[in-house]
Protein backbone atom coordinates (compact mmCIF):
# COMPACT_ATOMS: atom_id res chain seq x y z
CA UNK A 1 0.00 0.00 0.00
CA UNK A 2 1.45 3.47 -0.76
CA UNK A 3 1.67 6.74 1.77
CA UNK A 4 -1.42 8.24 0.12
CA UNK A 5 -3.62 5.27 0.51
CA UNK A 6 -2.97 4.35 4.01
CA UNK A 7 -3.53 8.32 5.19
CA UNK A 8 -6.73 8.10 3.46
CA UNK A 9 -7.41 4.78 5.01
CA UNK A 10 -6.31 5.94 8.45
CA UNK A 11 -8.41 9.67 7.91
CA UNK A 12 -11.75 8.01 6.59
CA UNK A 13 -11.65 4.89 9.73
CA UNK A 14 -11.25 7.44 12.19
CA UNK A 15 -13.76 9.74 10.28
CA UNK A 16 -12.08 12.72 9.72
CA UNK A 17 -12.29 15.65 7.22
CA UNK A 18 -9.12 16.65 5.46
CA UNK A 19 -9.65 19.85 7.28
CA UNK A 20 -9.92 18.30 10.89
CA UNK A 21 -6.95 16.16 9.91
CA UNK A 22 -5.14 19.06 8.76
CA UNK A 23 -6.16 21.36 11.99
CA UNK A 24 -4.67 18.39 13.89
CA UNK A 25 -1.54 18.37 12.26
CA UNK A 26 -1.00 21.83 12.13
CA UNK A 27 -1.47 21.89 8.14
CA UNK A 28 -3.05 23.08 5.50
CA UNK A 29 -6.40 21.30 4.29
CA UNK A 30 -4.53 21.42 0.69
CA UNK A 31 -1.27 19.66 2.40
CA UNK A 32 -3.44 16.73 3.28
CA UNK A 33 -5.43 16.31 -0.23
CA UNK A 34 -1.83 16.59 -1.96
CA UNK A 35 -0.83 13.59 0.27
CA UNK A 36 -3.51 11.80 -0.19
CA UNK A 37 -3.49 12.21 -3.99
CA UNK A 38 0.27 11.05 -3.81
CA UNK A 39 1.63 14.39 -5.26
CA UNK A 40 3.30 14.92 -1.75
CA UNK A 41 4.58 13.55 1.17
CA UNK A 42 4.43 14.63 4.49
CA UNK A 43 7.50 15.85 6.25
CA UNK A 44 9.03 14.33 8.95
CA UNK A 45 7.39 16.22 11.48
CA UNK A 46 3.97 15.60 9.78
CA UNK A 47 4.49 11.99 9.54
CA UNK A 48 5.56 12.14 13.62
CA UNK A 49 1.95 13.36 14.33
CA UNK A 50 0.50 11.14 11.68
CA UNK A 51 1.88 8.25 13.82
CA UNK A 52 0.75 9.22 17.30
CA UNK A 53 -2.71 10.68 16.45
CA UNK A 54 -3.00 7.29 14.37
CA UNK A 55 -1.14 4.93 16.72
CA UNK A 56 0.61 3.62 13.79
CA UNK A 57 4.24 3.38 12.75
CA UNK A 58 5.88 5.68 10.64
CA UNK A 59 7.22 2.43 8.45
CA UNK A 60 2.90 1.76 8.22
CA UNK A 61 2.41 5.19 7.21
CA UNK A 62 5.27 5.11 4.46
CA UNK A 63 3.43 1.72 2.94
CA UNK A 64 5.88 -0.97 4.53
CA UNK A 65 8.66 -0.16 2.63
CA UNK A 66 11.04 -1.47 5.40
CA UNK A 67 11.18 -5.22 6.54
CA UNK A 68 11.88 -4.43 10.37
CA UNK A 69 13.21 -6.85 13.15
CA UNK A 70 14.10 -6.43 16.29
CA UNK A 71 18.10 -5.28 16.57
CA UNK A 72 17.74 -6.70 20.06
CA UNK A 73 16.09 -10.83 19.10
CA UNK A 74 15.69 -10.49 15.73
CA UNK A 75 11.93 -11.23 15.58
CA UNK A 76 10.10 -9.10 12.72
CA UNK A 77 8.11 -6.50 13.89
CA UNK A 78 4.79 -4.78 13.12
CA UNK A 79 3.22 -2.37 14.63
CA UNK A 80 1.43 -4.64 17.38
CA UNK A 81 5.14 -6.07 18.47
CA UNK A 82 6.89 -2.58 18.34
CA UNK A 83 8.50 -0.91 21.35
CA UNK A 84 7.49 2.04 22.40
CA UNK A 85 9.33 5.08 23.93
CA UNK A 86 8.40 6.36 27.21
CA UNK A 87 6.37 9.48 25.66
CA UNK A 88 4.79 6.60 24.02
CA UNK A 89 6.22 6.49 20.23
CA UNK A 90 6.56 4.01 18.19
CA UNK A 91 10.30 2.82 18.60
CA UNK A 92 11.34 0.86 15.22
CA UNK A 93 14.51 -0.28 15.99
CA UNK A 94 12.88 -3.32 19.03
CA UNK A 95 10.34 -5.49 19.86
CA UNK A 96 8.24 -4.32 23.25
CA UNK A 97 9.74 -8.01 24.35
CA UNK A 98 13.58 -6.23 24.82
CA UNK A 99 12.91 -2.77 24.77
CA UNK A 100 9.89 -1.00 26.69
CA UNK A 101 9.70 2.19 28.85
CA UNK A 102 13.26 3.27 27.55
CA UNK A 103 15.00 -0.10 29.12
CA UNK A 104 16.56 -3.18 27.32
CA UNK A 105 14.93 -6.29 29.15
CA UNK A 106 18.74 -7.76 28.45
CA UNK A 107 21.86 -7.09 29.44
CA UNK A 108 23.79 -9.90 27.33
CA UNK A 109 23.80 -12.16 24.59
CA UNK A 110 24.10 -14.62 27.05
CA UNK A 111 20.78 -14.02 29.25
CA UNK A 112 18.94 -13.23 26.05
CA UNK A 113 19.76 -16.77 24.59
CA UNK A 114 19.44 -18.30 27.68
CA UNK A 115 16.09 -17.15 27.16
CA UNK A 116 15.26 -17.62 24.07
CA UNK A 117 16.83 -21.39 23.95
CA UNK A 118 14.29 -22.02 26.88
CA UNK A 119 11.63 -20.80 25.39
CA UNK A 120 11.21 -21.49 21.97
CA UNK A 121 12.83 -25.24 22.21
CA UNK A 122 10.01 -28.04 20.74
CA UNK A 123 10.00 -31.29 19.27
CA UNK A 124 12.07 -29.65 15.97
CA UNK A 125 14.56 -27.60 17.27
CA UNK A 126 16.43 -28.51 20.56
CA UNK A 127 18.17 -26.23 23.11
CA UNK A 128 21.30 -26.44 21.49
CA UNK A 129 20.27 -25.89 18.17
CA UNK A 130 18.80 -22.63 19.19
CA UNK A 131 21.57 -21.58 20.89
CA UNK A 132 24.12 -22.26 17.72
CA UNK A 133 21.36 -20.50 15.92
CA UNK A 134 21.55 -17.18 18.05
CA UNK A 135 25.24 -17.53 18.92
CA UNK A 136 25.17 -16.40 14.89
CA UNK A 137 22.34 -13.84 14.61
CA UNK A 138 22.67 -11.90 17.40
CA UNK A 139 25.80 -10.40 17.30
CA UNK A 140 24.78 -9.39 13.51
CA UNK A 141 21.94 -7.37 15.31
CA UNK A 142 22.41 -3.36 16.00
CA UNK A 143 21.94 -3.39 19.92
CA UNK A 144 24.59 -6.27 20.45
CA UNK A 145 26.94 -4.89 18.13
CA UNK A 146 27.03 -1.46 20.01
CA UNK A 147 28.19 -3.23 23.10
Amino acid sequence: METKDVILELRTRSGLSQETLAEKLFVTRQAVSRWETGETIPNSEALKLLSKLFDVSINTLLGSPRTLICQCCGMPLDDSTLSREPDGAFNEEYCKWCYADGKFAYESVAQLTDFLAQHMANAERSPEQLRAYFADLLPTLGHWKKG
